[in-house]
């Protein structure tokens, strides 16, 4: 009696580590530049770039569902042969929430630009 319970045990303690494993969520990092006559525009449209790319992401994978979280990345300027990187000078700041982190800097030939990033997960 004792061994059959000991049997039944192990068996319920493998089916829990093995047998119900979660799908392993997929992640890939995601950003999105934009220029504005704004501060405002500029990051609000960076981060509703992100959020397409996110969701066109999701579409090209097939996933139920995703999960956007803020991943700093680096500003990404459109006119690279002006202006390569963006000098730390030229950044007037940094605005982070759940799904986005935004780097905003004065351009060189637009006001405002703004580069939002996201790592998005989905399974």
């Amino acid at each position: 009696m004792l061994r059959a319970a000991k049997i039944i045990v192990l068996g319920i303690v493998a089916l829990a580590v093995w047998g119900q494993r979660p799908a392993m969520a997929l992640c890939e990092v995601v950003s999105a530049t934009h220029s504005a006559p704004t501060k405002g525009e500029a990051l609000l449209m960076s981060r509703a770039l992100a959020a397409k790319s996110a969701k066109a992401l999701r579409s090209k994978k097939g996933w139920g569902h995703i999960r956007m979280s803020a991943h700093k990345v680096k500003p990404d300027p459109f006119w690279k042969k002006v202006r390569p990187v963006v000098p730390q000078s030229a950044i007037y700041g940094t605005f982070v929430t759940a799904k986005t982190y935004s780097v905003c800097w004065t351009g060189v030939r637009v006001p405002y630009v703004c580069t939002s990033g996201a790592k998005v997960c989905g399974n």
